[in-house]
């Protein structure tokens, strides 16, 4: 097995908790679904968030799905001027038996204008 980076974000339509935690849950879904993945096979997950989210952690999410043994963080993003706002970004690092090239990626809703050539 080989520790591969993950990268994924989603947009927010607005700062409240329980769509924080819907949006966070969808995105770590379907980050697990689209690379073939188990929970075992996550080593941790950093979350980041745009200032403008303050109503919960993005962990709070992932623990209440069962994430629970899996080491989280969560961060601030750098506010720089015309980003796109509410985005919650996830970097999970995985066991995974891929390249690091066939690493699937996972942009969802607003967030795949962040990279186009990766979104679904």
């Amino acid at each position: 097995m080989t520790v591969r980076a993950i990268r994924g974000a989603t947009q927010l339509d607005v700062d409240g908790r329980e769509h924080l935690f819907e949006r966070t849950t969808e995105l770590v879904k379907e980050v697990l679904r689209a690379n073939d993945l188990d929970t075992e096979a996550l080593i941790s997950i950093i979350f980041t968030c745009t200032p403008d989210l303050v109503s919960d952690f993005p962990a709070a999410a992932a623990r209440e799905m069962g994430l629970g043994d899996v080491p989280l963080m969560c961060a601030t993003e750098i506010a720089v001027p015309h980003a796109l706002p509410r985005v919650v970004r996830l970097m999970a690092h995985a066991n995974l038996e891929v390249p690091r090239r066939d690493v699937q990626h996972v942009y969802l809703h607003g967030a795949t204008t962040l990279r186009k050539d990766l979104a679904q």
